[in-house]
């Protein structure tokens, strides 16, 4: 049973005691312990108390792949994050790439399972807790959740959290230790009992933060902990290891943050503000009596597209060959302006739309090699699921942020990249849309209203004011502003939103009214409406469980249209052996001849293609035949490694040195027509001599190329030993042999000559 079951509290606690470094290794055959042990050069000492388990299990809790992922393969670094977003339990029909590594170091370890009454075997990919706790955020993370205050906190927050939750004072390694505050943080219901069992006055100080947006600086922190002690360091003003600030600290409640900021966790500030929420309903109510009351249906409506597909077409074009020849792609680096001003043209797209979506594409996985495996997320999602993958990683705000100019995260420099404190905003505005814009068409203007007469808003107007000066950001944008921006710009890119306008010209000019900056070009975006499309209502819902989701199948002999049925691996399989088409609410695969000829030229067999295409649908008749005669055999060859080619011009001497006992063995036979082909290992000073005990001369030039001359007295005639790289391929600008007989002019050649001695008479 694993913790995602629902049973009682004792099980589940049972089982994620599992997850523990310890109990793994414990758990591990002793064969595969002592390989682990070797493997990694762990030294173990049996005088000591600690077990050999546990030596294992400190050594390498210590090790720093953990803590500086680049270290890892980028495949294994993308399967470790996709484990770490599945709470470190993850279950695969087949072993992703990036696997061995992980294994190698003992960072994840797998289990055998039966699933069902088929007894279909799956893979349970289990991510320690004590590794959990150490992973550096990545872009599809919340970076103000539990997981990633935890892992950039202090060794003193964390050495607390540990002592608290152990009842004991936590001893080195605290990542060990820190797994039992871990199994209690990560459960709800616990999380829950520990925030109602805190006293009076810290449990109305954490609910003072959190309305003021969930964090404050160290000085507002000991004003509302009316603390009158200030103790002073070189970094500025500190709280004290007393206060009602360090009790809730050590429980893992409110983390501290570099430099002097306090932030209370996600997890923990929607357990905290859920009463304060259901206050607000009657604050709201005249505002909504308004906004319900009157019909508000527009002329024109641009309703919005499901976003999977365009995230897989831009995929596919992105990742071709002749898209990415120059390698415009980098890690790390934000996407190039003139690849996503190619690809908008191409697919007929506003650049911010492809620039929204190429980015949480790329922080999904979407963008990497791995991603074209069904063995583990993204591959492994359907394309109906990929449309709320991308919604939760805009939702998170590690790859877009709407309060900076340039939203996309990664252009930004490394340092530059602190959080903002935007996702509150958008819980505020996704919360208006519950409640306003589900039964129909609700106008922007009153939208607005609704949105920014929320009593939260002070404390992220503050928060933002903050954040751009930590930054260095000259102006900073107001939340009028970015809920603008989320409104008008990126929730109908990701298809929560449909927009409506009176005419034709204001619903264009609506994405530019989101980045107005005079009242004229803001009064057309307050002309607009709005609703919520179901697909947003799912979304917002978080039901994971959706209607049937449609087949794959060809509107046409070439045309395959992809259904939400299908996993996002296969598509991106067969999408890099096609061309795209039409991209609406679904992306459209060209499988014309052109584009099969074009597959098959570059390496792929036809055999291939028509499995790629079968897995997603049935092969249509004019397409079974292209692929047909694609894959007739007109000849066939023969695979022979040799180390390298020698010409031979006179026919004697190559059957001479074909025949002979001694140089047999070092020819491939049959050889190609003038020439002999080296065999694969045969030394060049072996060959030397051979050839000399039989009167064929090899000389050495000064330039590294081979001349031969029989022994007879010929001239030699100067030629090239043609090396092979990787056993058949012939390295460029490499020498090569050229033998000859006697030749006629009766000299010799003047360049150097190897000192090959002359066979002893007997």
């Amino acid at each position: 049973m694993t913790e995602r079951d629902p049973e009682p509290t004792r099980e589940v606690s049972a089982s994620a005691s599992l997850r523990r470094l310890d109990n793994i290794v414990r758990a591990l055959p002793e064969s595969e312990l002592a390989s682990l042990i070797k493997r990694l050069g762990i030294r173990v000492d049996i005088q000591k108390r600690i077990d050999v388990p546990g030596q294992v299990a400190r050594a390498l809790v210590g090790m720093p792949d953990v803590r500086e992922p680049s270290r890892l393969p980028s495949a294994s670094q993308e399967l470790l994050h996709r484990v770490a977003e599945a709470s470190g339990f993850l279950e695969v029909r087949s072993l992703p790439a990036g696997f061995e590594a992980l294994m190698a170091r003992g960072i994840l370890f797998v289990r055998r399972a039966d699933r069902g009454a088929t007894s279909e075997a799956v893979y349970e990919l289990v991510l320690p807790h004590a590794y959990l706790v150490q992973l550096p955020a990545w872009p599809t993370e919340d970076p103000r959740s539990l997981r990633a205050l935890v892992a950039q906190a202090p060794f003193e927050t964390v050495s607390a959290i540990a002592s608290h939750y152990l009842g004991r004072p936590a001893t080195p390694p605290i990542a060990l230790a820190l797994e039992a505050a871990w199994e209690v943080l990560t459960d709800h219901e616990r999380l829950v009992d520990e925030i109602e069992r805190l006293p009076l006055l810290e449990r109305r100080l954490l609910e003072a933060i959190e309305s003021m947006g969930s964090e404050v600086e160290t000085t507002e922190l000991l004003d509302l902990e009316r603390e009158p002690m200030r103790l002073r360091s070189a970094k500025g003003v500190s709280t004290t290891r007393r206060g009602a600030g360090f009790a809730l600290e050590r429980r893992a409640l409110l983390i501290p943050v570099h430099p002097n900021r306090h932030l209370i966790p996600t997890e923990v500030a929607s357990i905290v503000g859920a009463e304060r929420k259901r206050e607000l309903e009657s604050r709201r109510t005249v505002i909504r009596s308004e906004v319900l009351g009157a019909d508000h249906v527009p002329r024109r409506a641009q309703f919005a597209r499901d976003p999977a597909a365009l995230a897989l077409a831009l995929t596919a074009g992105a990742l071709a060959p002749l898209a990415n020849s120059q390698g415009e792609i980098k890690p790390n680096v934000g996407t190039p302006r003139s690849m996503i001003m190619r690809l908008s043209q191409r697919f007929g797209r506003s650049p911010s739309a492809v620039s929204l979506i190429a980015a949480l594409s790329r922080a999904s996985g979407l963008w990497e090699v791995t991603a074209a495996s069904c063995a583990s997320p993204p591959g492994s999602l359907s394309v109906a699921e990929l449309s709320a993958q991308l919604f939760s990683v805009w939702l998170n705000g590690g790859a877009w942020d709407e309060a900076r100019p340039e939203p996309e995260l990664l252009r930004a420099a490394a340092d530059q990249r602190d959080a903002s404190p935007t996702r509150a905003l958008r819980e505020i505005i996704l919360d208006a849309l519950v409640h306003l814009g589900v039964d129909g068409w609700v106008p922007f203007a009153a939208f607005e209203r609704y949105v920014l007469e929320d009593p939260r808003i002070v404390g992220i107007e503050r928060l933002l004011r903050r954040w751009a000066e930590r930054l260095s950001i000259v102006e900073a944008l107001s939340p009028e502003d970015i809920v603008r921006r989320v409104v008008l710009q990126s929730l109908p890119v990701l298809g929560v939103v449909d927009l409506g306008s009176e005419s034709e010209m204001s619903l264009l000019a609506v994405n530019e009214a989101a980045d107005a900056e005079t009242d004229a070009e803001r009064a057309v975006g307050r002309t607009t409406t709005l609703r919520l499309t179901q697909r947003g209502r799912v979304y917002l819902a978080g039901r994971t469980a959706q209607a049937p989701a449609e087949r794959s199948a060809f509107i046409d002999g070439q045309i395959l249209r992809i259904g939400g049925a299908a996993l996002v691996g296969q598509v991106l399989a067969l999408a890099a052996l096609s061309d795209i088409g039409r991209v609406e609410d679904s992306v459209d695969l060209v499988l014309s001849p052109a584009a099969i000829t074009r597959a098959i030229s570059a390496g792929a067999l036809a055999d291939e293609i028509r499995d790629r295409i079968e897995v997603l649908a049935a092969l249509p008749e004019s397409l079974a035949q292209v692929l047909t005669q694609a894959s007739v055999v007109v000849g066939k060859a023969s695979f022979v490694s040799a180390s390298a080619f020698m010409w031979i011009d006179d026919p004697e001497i190559r059957e001479l040195l074909r025949t002979r006992r001694a140089t047999a063995d070092l020819f491939v036979d049959p050889s190609p027509v003038s020439g002999l082909l080296v065999g694969s290992g045969v030394d060049v000073d072996r060959l030397v001599r051979k050839c000399r005990g039989l009167g064929v001369e090899i000389e050495v030039a000064n330039d590294g190329g081979l001349r031969a001359a029989s022994s007879t007295g010929g001239r030699a005639s100067s030629g090239r030993w043609a090396a092979a790289g990787r056993g058949f391929t012939p390295l460029p600008g490499a020498g090569a042999a050229s033998v000859e007989g006697p030749s006629r002019s009766g000299t010799r050649a003047t360049q150097n000559r190897s000192r090959t001695p002359l066979p002893r008479s007997k």
